[in-house]
């Protein structure tokens, strides 16, 4: 059985367990076991933009980006083995974590690259 959408592993559990109960009621054989997390998915927000075409020329071995594709960045770390989807706004998907611990330490690898590619304003004068 597979759980999506949950909000912590608490309510997956107790997702599978009611779904084993229903599936019991209803006359087949059923049981809760073997339960582990698989895939944890996260979002967060750096406050700031991104320049997604210095990232991808710094990181090319890692990243793959094709804004006519899609619009964010596509970064494949390899340790922690995550998955980022950064965009220009700032706000980054991170998918493929099988802790809560592997999240935290993707955030902090990659942001100091996200730091050295930020969108400053310009300032432009007219004369």
């Amino acid at each position: 059985m597979i759980v999506t959408g949950a909000k912590n592993a608490e309510d997956s559990v107790n997702a599978s367990k009611k779904y084993v109960q229903i599936v019991m009621k209803v006359g087949f054989p059923a049981r809760f076991s073997d339960y582990k997390l698989q895939n944890i998915t996260a979002t967060c927000d750096v406050g700031f933009p991104i320049r997604l075409e210095g990232l991808i020329y710094a990181h090319a071995a890692y990243a793959t980006y094709e804004p006519e594709l899609f619009p964010g960045l596509i970064y494949r770390m390899l340790v922690p083995k995550i998955v980022l989807l950064i965009f220009v706004s700032g706000k980054i998907v991170l998918t493929g974590a099988k802790n809560t611990d592997d999240l935290g330490a993707a955030v902090e690898n990659i942001f100091d690259s996200l730091l050295e590619f930020r969108k400053r304003n310009l300032i432009v004068s007219a004369k």
